[in-house]
């Protein structure tokens, strides 16, 4: 198989899935198995669908403009005060969204770390001090890389669990089915948070628009866009699945080590360090996208002169690192850390996604690639739900 023909199923798009796979949906995944069985399937069957039209438009934003998201908002908002309004709201819901997801990020790898090492005091710090040193002199590429490779194997191991334990078909059908509780629906918040991730909006349309100057279609990237979220929607499928099932002997998750038990059909004695290894490259290359996507967004919204080598681009970021450090250190429970950081992305996404509609409707902007009627609808339909759950959850809770 060629390399062009290899871009159709691999290439930026399997970033973004290797972004949404982190200890984030590990353990959210794992929560909704271990309290609800199969019963909330349908909230990842949406969330797969949500995800791939969403990530759609970024990504044919960022190759018809050759630009990101935040550059297009800048070139699209004329008027003074839509422009004041607009750039306070996704400002806004970026650093929060960014600054909860990256103290679950780090929550993520201080649980896998405690898998291997034991736990200490240290791990947050360590974890956050060699995402400053990679981020302030950008060699976390290669770093990256090697990281999603493991998630991907861990990955891998949940697919081939879930054949083991061999789970109840019937009841998996079932789950397809929509229900919503005021039981359930934080945990539905979370699934929907864990997988659509607003500021994979950002990334994406950044990385497509790097990586494809020539040479490629929007077919190409459509096809690579369905066929990478598919895959890591299965996986969170999986995951459930593996939650779910008599074999896995989970009560509840309050550690690594009740997520590591999961995996004990398949790793035996070892599972604790395969989710350990897992969950800790899962937390890292993370912990770098997130402040990444942060800074591409403000660079793009605010126009940095000097663009990545920017004093503000490394201030932001390095705001939306410190406060997911900060906010870890507190000593706050991991798991309840990574719960809400879910939750936030679900409660800001609606508002990120309504100003990507609104920039691929933008003949200025997408020339003749802009929305059809159908991604409208498809997309409108998304914000919808999403806000709906939203305003409900809320109300639950205040």
């Amino acid at each position: 198989m060629t390399p062009m023909r290899l871009n159709k199923y691999f290439g930026p798009s399997t970033l973004v899935t290797a972004a949404f796979i982190g200890p984030g949906t590990i353990m959210t995944c794992s929560m909704a198995g271990i309290e609800t069985g199969y019963s909330l399937i349908w909230a990842l069957i949406f969330s797969i669908f949500a995800t791939i039209i969403l990530q759609e438009m970024a990504a044919r934003l960022g190759f018809i403009t050759q630009s990101g998201l935040g550059e297009a908002l800048n070139k699209s908002l004329i008027k003074p005060v839509s422009r004041i309004i607009a750039f306070m709201i996704v400002i806004g819901a970026i650093l929060i969204g960014n600054a909860a997801y990256e103290a679950g990020n780090i929550a993520g790898s201080v649980l896998g770390a405690e898998l291997i090492f034991g736990a200490s005091n240290w791990h947050p710090w360590i974890i956050g001090g060699l995402a400053f040193v990679l981020l302030l002199y950008g060699k976390y590429k290669w770093v990256e890389r090697t990281l999603i490779a493991l998630v991907l194997f861990m990955s891998l191991c949940f697919l081939i669990t879930c054949i083991i334990v061999k789970p109840d078909l019937a009841a998996i059908i079932e789950g397809f089915i929509p229900s919503l509780s005021d039981g359930n629906i934080l945990l539905v918040m979370a699934l929907i948070g864990t997988t659509v991730v607003p500021y994979n909006l950002f990334l994406h349309a950044s990385a497509i628009s790097k990586k494809y100057k020539t040479g490629a279609s929007l077919t190409d990237i459509r096809i690579e866009n369905f066929v990478s979220i598919l895959l890591g929607g299965l996986i969170s499928i999986c995951i459930v699945i593996v939650a779910a099932s008599a074999q896995s002997g989970i009560g509840s998750i309050e550690s690594g080590k009740d997520l590591a038990m999961q995996l004990e059909p398949l790793a035996g004695k070892t599972a604790s360090y395969l989710m350990g290894l897992g969950l800790w490259s899962a937390g890292l290359s993370s912990a770098l996208t997130a402040p990444l996507a942060a800074a591409y967004a403000a660079k793009g919204i605010f126009d940095f002169e000097k663009g990545d080598g920017s004093i503000y681009f490394k201030l932001t970021w390095l705001v939306v690192l410190l406060s997911g450090l900060i906010v870890i250190s507190q000593g706050y429970q991991p798991t309840l850390v990574i719960k809400f950081a879910q939750i936030m992305n679900a409660v800001l996404l609606p508002f990120i996604s309504f100003f990507l509609i609104y920039a691929c409707n933008q003949p200025s902007i997408m020339r003749k690639e802009v929305n059809s009627l159908r991604q409208n609808i498809l997309s409108g339909l998304v914000i919808i739900i999403t806000l709906l759950i939203s305003i409900k959850s809320l109300w639950l809770l205040f």
